[in-house]
């Protein structure tokens, strides 16, 4: 599992519901390239910086009484998205292409960066994206 440095104190984890763990873990680790920190029923994929917590859904429980944990209903509707910036959008495009990941699109520029969009095996929407403006929203890390 990862430390917390003194500093932070905060470790960001992005959760996901998935009807096949075993099949969105090959994803996460396979197409884009994640590490398996903890392997379960609940699975801990380390991405990047972060994590991917890989779940089954599954109804209330006592700390969330009227929530539900589901896949997406509807891909062509999202409230919520995974962004992963990258260096080099052509060369990220080209090797997860080659590892199974099918896009929505090619990479476009848009006004301050070149985005495309993948999909994970349930369905949850996935922006991958590179900055093109040198001042601009993800410099510091680009």
């Amino acid at each position: 599992m990862a430390e917390f440095t003194p500093a932070d104190r905060i470790l960001l984890a992005h959760f996901i519901v998935s009807d096949d763990v075993e099949r969105s873990r090959r994803f996460y680790t396979e197409v884009l390239g994640g590490r398996v920190v903890f392997s379960g029923e609940v699975t801990y994929v380390a991405l990047a910086n972060s994590w991917i917590i890989i779940n089954v859904g599954g109804g209330p429980t006592d700390d969330k009484p009227a929530v539900t944990l589901e896949t997406p209903r509807d891909p062509d509707r999202v409230s919520s998205f995974l962004n992963i910036r990258v260096a080099d959008i052509q060369a990220v495009y080209a090797e997860w292409s080659a590892r199974g990941a099918e896009f929505l699109t090619p990479p476009k520029q848009h006004e301050y960066e070149i985005r495309c969009y993948i999909r994970d095996p349930d369905g949850h929407l996935i922006e991958v994206g590179q900055t093109t403006d040198p001042e601009g929203d993800w410099a510091p890390w680009s």
